[in-house]
């Protein structure tokens, strides 16, 4: 059979619709992060919530705290943070490692420094459906080295979550999602489809490449772009005589009321209120939150 015409995948790309650097912010407890979902110019891009690239160093870091009513995914891309939570769930997110996080009807937990200099990685937050809001706590876990990947005509991809390069995760995501994790080599030209109902973004980590068209202006780290609604997929060109490197994200529209409070995420005020009364008296899903605290915790 004859290898499948790459150049032809797409009819339609998605044109980038807007750009925004993502600037360094504080947060936690001495922590940084360059937020670009969640920010004041973009509060929600349905289904995602928040998308920080943070960096820490001990003995800064993000001490006990709760979530409800969502999922946050957990990329490390330098060092290791160590993960504790009131459940007994503990271990160390290291360089390249995934955990997917299901808050549900609640977690409180802590995500400090695990080793010495600075640590550094992403973390998105993806709604859940109002049916899925109060389902019990989850995580899903992989090391670096069991990410699926695959490469091909200078493009690598590592599959987070959904299908690149004819390789899928096996990650299950309850709000549909796809997490690509693209390192193009200077001269490479990819075309990555996106289902035509999700919305989606590019996040640049390294270097600068051209998005969209081969006619726009290329974008630099730390740069996110959100693709148009039209079209059936991404196509990027890196021009330039450096390694490009970027996460594709899509996913699908709840299209569901939203309702934040912090760390809780909901679909109404009264449930928002319901959240916070449930874990200030440490109870429906907050149990276990009365005698707990981190050995991490600087409380």
């Amino acid at each position: 059979m004859p290898e499948k015409d790459f150049s032809s995948v797409l009819k339609k790309p998605r044109l980038v619709v807007r750009n925004f650097l993502a600037r360094p912010q504080h947060e936690g407890v001495g922590a940084i992060v360059r937020r670009s979902i969640g920010r004041f110019e973009l509060k929600y891009f349905d289904p995602f919530l928040v998308l920080d690239e943070f960096s820490v160093t001990a003995p800064a870091g993000f001490p006990d705290h709760p979530h409800r009513g969502f999922e946050t995914v957990t990329y490390m891309l330098q060092g290791a943070v160590t993960h504790e939570d009131f459940e007994g769930h503990k271990g160390t997110i290291g360089a390249g490692d995934l955990q997917w996080m299901t808050a549900g009807r609640g977690i409180l937990h802590s995500e400090m420094p695990a080793a010495q200099g600075t640590q550094k990685g992403l973390q998105l937050w993806i709604n859940l459906s109002s049916s899925h809001k109060m389902i019990e706590p989850k995580y899903q876990e992989m090391l670096s080295k069991d990410i699926s990947e695959a490469s091909k005509d200078g493009i690598t991809v590592r599959v987070i979550a959904g299908e690149a390069l004819g390789t899928k995760s096996p990650i299950y995501t309850r709000t549909p999602t796809m997490y690509l994790d693209f390192t193009l080599k200077p001269g490479a030209h990819l075309q990555q489809p996106i289902p035509t109902s999700w919305n989606a973004f590019v996040y640049v980590l390294e270097g600068e490449g051209t998005f969209g068209s081969p006619k726009a202006l290329p974008v630099t780290a730390h740069h996110l772009l959100l693709l148009g609604i039209s079209g059936d997929g991404l196509e990027t060109w890196n021009k330039s005589s450096k390694t490009l490197r970027f996460i594709l994200v899509g996913g699908e529209p709840l299209g569901e009321p939203i309702t934040q409070f912090g760390p809780f995420v909901m679909n109404s005020q009264e449930e928002i209120d319901q959240a916070i009364e449930d874990f200030e008296n440490c109870v429906n899903g907050f149990e276990k939150a009365r005698h707990w605290s981190s050995g991490d915790s600087l409380n």
